[in-house]
């Protein structure tokens, strides 16, 4: 069993990060996707059931896009859903039709790089640390994602929710694959999480991470960052080598104790610097 003095002694080793928003720019992408998947099933644009469709997307950006639009299209939650084998399918075509929709935008050359995010994943490897990129895309996005960016062998292992049994964020699963495949820490508590929205902060705490930093680059502001989490805020995820450096020589224990106790600024209070 790992001791508290052993846990401060032992650097991260493991870094988990999101993709869209956080280490890729995508421009809103995901709401053009859905909104080209919804008109397909139906969704008039610029109604008020499209209004609602797109408020619930904007609030749970970072979760598994299938679990979306079962919520949404198949009766999870009561979002206009129909219920039964026929709002499941229903779902899965809107999931289908998104996913193809973003390739289209994907290979047309929407995306890029979030500033500084590949120079902070070379940084990262290069200091010994294992990463992972994650998403709430299918694999078939997030492969044609990291073909566009020239990403392929950028990391040793990237997961989309398929890969961690089927649920996506705000579950902790995706982290805690990234655990047991890579064998990268012993304790998860060496872990350091980073996204852009609330639910990568609630899965990244939900895993025990030591680190859940919260970016500015995407989906979601600081207040719901914090709030659902955040044990840093972050300008870009450019900023989270410097934040785990000083993390380790401050000699941080565990998500448990206070940010200030290990000298370092509360989330809720300013962003990394």
């Amino acid at each position: 069993m790992t001791s508290p003095t052993d846990i401060t002694r032992d650097p991260f080793r493991l870094v988990v990060l999101d993709m869209a928003g956080t280490t890729v720019a995508d421009g809103g992408l995901v709401e053009q996707a859905f909104s080209a998947a919804a008109q397909r099933l139906g969704v008039r644009p610029g109604s008020d059931e499209q209004a609602r469709q797109l408020a619930y997307v904007r609030a749970t950006m970072g979760e598994s896009k299938i679990s979306v639009f079962r919520h949404l299209f198949a009766g999870e939650g009561g979002e206009g859903g129909e219920g039964g084998d026929g709002g499941e399918d229903k779902a899965q075509r809107a999931n289908t039709a998104f996913e193809e929709a973003y390739g289209e935008l994907v290979d047309a050359g929407r995306i890029a790089p979030v500033p500084g995010a590949r120079e902070a994943v070379e940084r990262l490897a290069s200091e010994g640390r294992t990463v992972v990129l994650t998403t709430g895309f299918a694999r078939p996005t997030q492969d044609a994602i990291l073909a566009a960016l020239g990403w392929q062998d950028l990391v040793p292992l990237t997961l989309c929710p398929a890969d961690a049994g089927g649920r996506g964020r705000p579950f902790p699963d995706m982290v805690l694959a990234a655990f047991l495949r890579t064998g990268a820490v012993d304790d998860v508590r060496r872990t350091a999480v980073a996204g852009d929205t609330s639910y990568d902060m609630l899965s990244g705490a939900r895993s025990g991470a030591g680190i859940v930093a919260g970016v500015l680059t995407g989906a979601h502001d600081r207040d719901q960052l914090t709030r659902h989490g955040a044990t840093h805020v972050l300008g870009s995820v450019a900023e989270l080598p410097d934040l785990i450096a000083r993390a380790e020589a401050a000699g941080l224990p565990d998500r448990a104790a206070p940010a200030e106790a290990a000298g370092l600024p509360a989330a809720a209070a300013q962003a990394e610097a």
